[in-house]
């Protein structure tokens, strides 16, 4: 790709008078997938959003690539119709929206189409020069992971992509997951988005390190003297970690029914909470000092055998029941799924890191949908004391002592403790401590893609998964499924869409002398 010296164009006003960080250099956002949802209810608003708090650089494009055929204004009209729907900032600031919308531009071709990939760099060095973005380019593959490969590849035959450093101009990929279907794939892929680029320009992006509460427990951990060294296995009972759905899988069948919950949730979102909860301490805060750390998590994982799968992991699939008032048929009964379909819509698991700092601790995992209510947390429960003081004294126990990190929908945290209830007698209550991002700091919490879109942009890697995660996360789901698949006695159990999953899963605890935490 040939680059002309052009005049320094003149600051383009696309975020005059907004405050913020200028460490963004002038770039142009190029996504792929434009039309579909994931642009219309995240992307489009995270850019917006960043836009509004002042994070974006004056030099500034958003180039929209899809296949359906429609002008630059058609494409900025829905734009805006997605903000005004989806946009977590209500109403949308006019002034912010036509500032960013005059950098707003869309690029119809097919995914195969060597002509059009050479019509979108000609277009990109035309914005280049009229925006003044240097060249600096960030692609988004929000398309359907099947075509990641093609994309990589005619990105790079057009010369728009290059392993190759140079220090004029920059170029990036953000990968949406899933990033392969199980090792093998994921190798494949790997191979050819390293035969064109080079893995700092690989962006795998998973959206729940995103989150606000995600990003805060290596904060809680490493930045508070008081639960770093309670941080292990001598003080840690157990830690659960659950993502309930109320929704089902409406609209998306046809992917489901290939992936299943494992796939779709545990190998990427689950595995990469279990990370950065159970990491040593980075010597830096650096993108690969972080990601060093949740390597070596992934590779301490105890792989499973056919005994443990037997006794320690249950799957199950949702029936027709009742939510929010509302009946809602079973899985094998929607639109695409076959009646006798067997994937997973549910899983418990109990996983074990063979590591000195968590040897002995069980991190039980629990992912479903339709279930009673929408909830993500973490629930790290601390060991009794050695010697039940009150017990001599008639009083009952009131349960653990329990740190909770909720992720969604109400983020925070919370810390679950016995005090003396008021009165003469000794009687013990268990009480709670919460704090809640929204009533705590007065403000909404930025959504994950805004800060992991400002992370590319900036070149930070730290909440990007690397090429090693992903191998090594690959290797423990695939002989976990390898297992499920070779041993005919792991049933598939059954569980009423709006309840707390199968009952086979709370055996499992109680197997152990425990219990979920209530939803």
């Amino acid at each position: 790709m040939t680059h002309s010296t052009v005049e320094q164009p003149v600051a383009n006003p696309l975020m005059a008078g907004l405050e913020g960080s200028r460490d963004v250099p002038p770039c142009t956002l190029v996504i792929f997938g434009a039309t579909g949802d994931l642009t219309k209810h995240k992307l489009i608003g995270a850019v917006y959003n960043l836009a509004v708090d002042g994070l974006l650089p004056d030099h500034f494009a958003v180039v929209g690539a899809g296949r359906r055929e429609k002008s630059d204004e058609q494409f900025a009209k829905e734009m805006r119709e997605a903000l005004d729907e989806h946009s977590r900032r209500q109403p949308v600031d006019d002034s912010v929206w036509k500032r960013l919308a005059q950098n707003l531009h869309y690029h119809q071709g097919d995914y195969d189409d060597k002509e059009s990939f050479a019509k979108l760099r000609d277009r990109l060095e035309k914005i280049d020069e009229e925006a003044g973005t240097h060249s600096n380019h960030l692609f988004y593959l929000a398309t359907p992971p099947s075509v990641f490969p093609q994309v990589a590849k005619l990105l790079s035959e057009a010369g728009m992509i290059s392993p190759v450093s140079d220090d004029s101009r920059w170029t990036r990929v953000v990968f949406e997951k899933p990033f392969g279907h199980d090792l093998e794939s994921a190798q494949k892929l790997d191979e050819t988005v390293h035969s064109v680029l080079d893995e700092s320009q690989i962006y795998r992006i998973d959206h729940y390190l995103g989150k606000e509460t995600v990003q805060n427990i290596m904060v809680f951990r490493l930045g508070n003297g008081f639960f770093e060294p309670l941080w292990n296995s001598r003080y840690v009972d157990n830690v659960q970690i659950t993502v309930a759905e109320s929704v089902g899988v409406e609209g998306r069948t046809s992917y489901y029914d290939q992936s299943g919950v494992v796939r779709d949730m545990v190998q990427s979102h689950i595995l990469q909470l279990l990370t950065l909860l159970a990491m040593e301490p980075p010597s830096t805060l650096s993108a690969d000092g972080v990601r060093d750390e949740k390597v070596k998590v992934l590779r301490a994982l105890r792989p499973y055998e056919t005994d443990d799968v037997r006794r320690w992991t249950v799957r199950g699939q949702y029936d027709a029941g009742w939510i929010g008032g509302a009946q809602v048929p079973g899985y094998c009964e929607l639109d695409g799924v076959e009646d006798n379909s067997t994937t997973p819509t549910y899983v418990a698991l109990r996983a074990h890191i063979d590591n000195w700092r968590w040897a002995g601790t069980p991190f039980y995992i629990r992912v479903g949908k339709r279930m009673t209510r929408r909830l993500t947390e973490v629930a790290i429960t601390f060991k009794a004391p050695p010697l039940a003081l009150f017990g001599h004294a008639g009083v009952s126990h009131t349960g653990p002592n329990v740190l909770g990190i909720k992720i969604q929908p109400d983020e925070g945290i919370y810390l679950a403790f016995s005090a003396k209830a008021p009165g003469m007698k000794m009687h013990l209550d268990s009480v709670r401590m919460d704090f809640h991002y929204a009533t705590s700091f007065g403000v909404s919490s930025p959504e994950a893609y805004e800060r992991l879109i400002l992370d590319a942009f900036s070149g930070d890697a730290t909440l990007f998964a690397r090429t090693d995660e992903v191998d090594l996360s690959w290797r423990w789901i695939d002989q976990l499924l390898g297992c499920w698949d070779s041993d005919v006695r792991v049933p598939l159990a059954r569980y009423a869409a709006g309840t707390e999953g199968p009952a086979e899963a709370a055996q499992m605890l109680r197997r152990d002398g425990r219990e979920w935490r209530s939803l």
